[in-house]
């Protein structure tokens, strides 16, 4: 079987109205390029102060969750809200949290991030992300018609245990919808998540913001589908858009079968 997924690479600001349009023309033209399946990048709704955090999360459901699942309805796809801010009731904090939608409009799948970015780096950048968010605690996969997709978010590249726990839960194709800082994203990104995919043998579909956001951090763009091989097969480097790859379950069967490293390992 064969279908074409899509990653949207955009860059977010604190005006959710701004960012919606602009999430939903490209979400559009994926669509209208053929795409059954299309993912959004981590926080693509709102990007600003830490301060302010608390006050830009929504209720699932709320109003972006409802758009995103108007809009799979309206178009007929799958589509993946890579991530939003998803308030918690009585707290200060709230979970970042990546939606999947149906062609119906259901609500497929939710995950929340479970590794969080607290971090100094070398270039001036000081992050802590467990200052205003809280811990996600489960793995997801999502069976779908067009196969089985594991949800995970930015941070989560590096912890390579939770991509062994989706694709021994049967993950044909991994989410990594992220934010990924400037700095860190040139020595790492890409050989992270052509490693992520040729040691669990998966499609990978990383939608990346790019640039600088007015009221963040740079984030590094070059968002990516990779295939089982580690190939990439499509890459947008710099700028907003669109990309598009074929996913051929067929070829990662292929993959699988020829070099059943997945079958050989000893250790849990």
């Amino acid at each position: 079987m064969k279908f074409t997924a899509a990653a949207v690479q955009m860059v977010a600001s604190d005006d959710k109205a701004a960012n919606l349009a602009e999430a939903e023309r490209w979400i559009r033209e994926a669509a209208r390029q053929g795409a059954r399946l299309v993912v959004l990048p981590e926080v693509f709704i709102w990007r600003g102060n830490k301060k302010d955090e608390r006050y830009s999360a929504e209720a699932i459901p709320g109003p972006t969750s409802k758009r995103l699942s108007a809009l799979a309805r309206e178009l007929a796809i799958y589509l993946l809200g890579g991530s939003i801010l998803e308030e918690i009731s009585a707290s200060e904090k709230a979970y970042n949290s990546s939606l999947l939608f149906d062609p119906s409009g259901k609500l497929l799948a939710s995950y929340r991030k479970i590794h969080l970015f607290d971090v100094d780096l070398a270039n001036g950048v000081s992050l802590r992300e467990s200052a205003t968010r809280e811990y996600g605690d489960s793995v997801v996969v999502a069976t779908s018609d067009l196969c089985t997709m594991g949800l995970t978010v930015c941070y989560d590249l590096r912890f390579p245990e939770l991509y062994r726990g989706l694709a021994a839960k049967g993950a044909d194709l991994i989410f990594v919808p992220s934010a990924f800082t400037a700095f860190t994203g040139q020595a790492h990104w890409e050989p992270l998540l052509r490693a992520r995919a040729i040691e669990n043998q998966v499609y990978v579909i990383a939608p990346d913001q790019f640039g600088k956001s007015p009221k963040s951090f740079e984030t590094h763009g070059h968002s990516m589908i990779v295939d089982p091989w580690g190939k990439v097969i499509a890459e947008l480097s710099d700028g907003p858009g669109v990309i598009t790859a074929e996913i051929d379950l067929d070829y990662l069967a292929k993959v699988r079968g020829e070099l059943p490293a997945l079958k050989h390992r000893r250790l849990a």
